[in-house]
């Protein structure tokens, strides 16, 4: 995620799934076939900051989503197949999601639906209890308008009578379809929605197919096979300007709301199609890109910040200054995207590291060092500033983006490189994002990685950096000598 003003002082394994997933609720323990005893999943995967996000019991496997969206009632009808996992013997589970439900089926078979104590939670209850290690379909059934619902302070739904785009962070999914809605489960994403003929849609992956039907409405498909984190997933609808090709091997997909005024689309194109080669530069400095496609959509609709969605970040307007914010939301293609965060306390990881991919870029064309920039930027504030009063490793949950843990994350790699080389950054950067592809990882695993890399003992230093809300003192083992 970038903020307007982007430098402004402000595969899931066997043992996490054994360790987060496998944990049931208490409650009633029907009997399954052959006498096995289920219980509850458990309503939250476990992270602190949001306890009911994500769910115990289960690891998806794919999300199948078909949604049809009317732009004068805001109004959304749906359904939505879940393929799951059991990872413990279940007698009930819970999906996050916010709008009325019809009917839920599980593997074709109807199953109870409610939501007992909160708004969120969408408890399903199968005719029969699912075995630990068996794979089901749940299929859910929805229509509502989610333009008209807030969770906890949140109203997510960002749309007028032209256009619509469901992008948001930490939360998205539930506004839009059923999901187990924490970075810890990724997911294979298919999407199609159905809006008038007379309207695009983008979504993550790449599009398979477009079907005219014969009520003037149009159904559109999109699939993205690399795992997915549900807040990743988007859609874009509305009349925009669109443009694809590949560029330097990468197959790249761009669009600009035509609800802009024409310069603005004009020029918001030109930039998009600078994605792809932007990819290609980051590819040089990190890994291979994770996902077969990239691209970005330009929305009329003013977010406030642009997102970077699964292959397709979403932006505002885009100009020539521009450049910034394109490094850094397609930067979070490999910190936040391919591999996530933990828990959220882990946010540093991807907007600190998707900062110090921009002073890269700006230190690798024709810019100041990165060093020089830490330093201007460790200079600008005395020690007491609000901007050093956060702990960045566990910034609590109402400062997660703050702009301190933006901008100080990527001081702290940038400190790190200087403390144990280039070369040693450098290979501990490629290895976080080559072991942990696909999956997630903490900020106390990153320390790990670069200790392994490096032979150097870490503990001041992530300490200083991450877990003290106090100006580093300007030291060598710091990185600031």
């Amino acid at each position: 995620m970038t903020p307007r003003n982007p430098l402004r002082r402000p595969a899931l394994t066997a043992a996490v799934l054994a360790t987060v997933l496998a944990v049931g609720g208490a409650g009633a323990a029907p009997s399954l076939a052959g006498g096995v005893v289920g219980t509850p999943g458990a309503d939250g995967i476990g992270d602190p900051y949001f306890p009911l996000d994500g769910n115990g019991g289960y690891d998806v496997q794919s999300y199948d989503v078909h949604d049809r969206y009317r732009f004068g009632t805001g109004r959304l009808t749906g359904r939505t197949t879940v393929t799951l996992t059991a990872t413990q013997d279940l007698s009930s589970l819970d999906l996050d999601f916010l709008l009325p439900v019809d009917e839920v089926l599980v593997d074709g078979v109807a199953a109870g639906h409610a939501r007992p104590d909160n708004d969120h939670e969408l408890v399903v209850t199968p005719a029969t209890g699912i075995p630990a290690g068996s794979t089901v379909e749940v299929r859910v059934s929805y229509a509502g308008r989610p333009g008209e619902v807030s969770w906890r302070g949140e109203s997510n739904w960002l749309a007028d009578r032209h256009e619509v785009v469901a992008m948001n962070e930490p939360h998205m999914a539930p506004w839009w379809f059923p999901a187990n809605d924490h970075p810890l489960d990724k997911a294979a994403m298919d999407i199609s929605i159905r809006v008038p003929a007379d309207r695009q849609v983008i979504a993550n992956g790449e599009r398979v197919g477009r079907t005219v039907h014969a009520d003037g409405t149009a159904t559109t498909s999109w699939h993205a096979d690399e795992p997915m984190v549900p807040y990743l997933a988007f859609f874009a609808a509305g009349r925009f300007a669109v443009d694809h090709g590949t560029t330097a091997g990468i197959p790249w997909y761009v669009a600009a709301s035509e609800q802009l005024r024409d310069r603005d689309t004009r020029a918001s194109m030109t930039q998009l199609r600078r994605s792809a080669s932007i990819v290609h530069w980051l590819q040089g400095q990190l890994v291979d890109y994770p996902f077969a496609t990239t691209g970005g959509v330009v929305t009329s609709l003013d977010a406030g910040f642009a997102l970077e969605n699964q292959t397709r970040p979403t932006y505002w307007p885009l100009g020539r200054g521009s450049t910034g914010v394109l490094v850094h939301e397609l930067a979070h293609q490999w910190f936040g995207d391919s591999v996530s965060v933990h828990h959220w306390r882990d946010v540093w990881l991807n907007e600190g590291a998707a900062t110090f991919m921009q002073v890269r870029w700006t230190e690798t064309h024709g810019g100041p060092s990165a060093q020089h920039w830490l330093h201007s930027w460790y200079d600008s504030y005395r020690a007491g500033s609000r901007f050093w009063d956060l702990t960045i490793g566990d910034p609590g949950r109402n400062r997660i983006f703050d702009g301190a843990v933006y901008t100080r994350g990527a001081m702290a790699l940038q400190a790190l490189r200087h403390r144990i080389g280039n070369g040693a950054f450098w290979t501990t950067i490629r290895t976080w994002l080559t072991d942990r592809a696909d999956g997630n990882g903490s900020t106390e695993d990153f320390q790990a990685v670069a200790e392994s890399t490096s032979g150097e003992d870490l503990d001041s230093f992530f300490t200083a950096w991450f877990f003290t809300d106090a100006k580093p003192d300007p030291t060598a083992a710091n990185g600031l000598d």
